[in-house]
């Protein structure tokens, strides 16, 4: 299974899995239509199936015309989220599984950002590969979706799950935020060696305009504050010891920045 990135609208990516030996490809949060199938004319491909996390435009505004495109394209998307993504054919759940390019990834429901948003995670399929996860706008690199639709305790709840996968998985967010995160961070976790290693790398990539997705677990584990609720240093700079105020109060402090 190969990943190709596709920049998208302001800020978005869109995720393309290509399936060489078969010619056919899914495409995961398609933000637009045009760059999908630019690349999908460039590979010869066959579009089969449509992956969504969640309902907002910048992830689904594409279906209409791609299951116009190719009328037997799957479009998958959360139970939760039923009638409000297009075309939307198969509605998953927690612990469901999909299948593409010999490859079977596991449904995460992860509400918070929204009531239905759910992740993807492709385990590896061999012990020194690394896991793949399309989480939407519920993690992102040094940072975590908004709560427009769900409370702090389900976002600690999902990020948890995020948080539990094998430190090599790679992440897959939908949007180019990192900079900005990362900015934030060194707000309220200032002496972390890691962090400020991490902020100067990533200012230099975006300054030569680099992607900065996809980015690690383990990685994130150290330097994204929205992964690091239990931390100490972290618990004394929002004056708070339980990890759901300690989150709240953080995600509240980068709403405003």
């Amino acid at each position: 299974m190969e990943i190709y990135r596709l920049p998208a609208l302001s800020d978005n990516y869109i995720f393309l899995l290509y399936d060489r030996p078969r010619q056919m490809a899914a495409v995961v949060d398609p933000a637009e239509a045009a760059p999908v199938l630019d690349k999908l004319q460039q590979l010869d491909a066959t579009l089969t199936t449509i992956f969504n996390t969640h309902h907002h435009a910048d992830h689904v505004g594409g279906n209409p015309s791609l299951q116009q495109a190719f009328p037997d394209v799957i479009t998958y998307g959360g139970r939760e989220d039923k009638g409000r993504i297009p075309g939307q054919s198969v509605f998953l759940e927690e612990g469901d599984r999909v299948s593409f390019a010999g490859r079977t990834a596991q449904v995460y429901f992860v509400p918070g950002h929204t009531r239905g948003h759910i992740a993807y995670y492709f385990p590896p399929t061999h012990p020194d590969d690394s896991g793949e996860l399309f989480c939407g706008d519920t993690l992102f690199v040094g940072g975590c979706g908004r709560l427009f639709e769900g409370t702090p305790a389900q976002m600690v709840t999902s990020l948890g799950k995020l948080r539990n996968l094998p430190e090599n998985t790679r992440i897959w967010c939908a949007h180019e935020y990192t900079l900005k995160n990362l900015q934030f961070a060194l707000t309220v976790d200032a002496e972390n060696p890691t962090l400020q290693q991490r902020f100067a790398e990533v200012k230099e990539a975006r300054s030569r305009n680099q992607p900065t997705v996809p980015s690690l677990i383990g990685l994130e584990k150290q330097t994204n504050p929205f992964l690091r609720w239990d931390h100490p240093s972290l618990q004394q700079t929002v004056q708070s010891h339980d990890s759901v105020q300690t989150f709240a109060r953080l995600r509240g402090r980068k709403d405003n920045f």
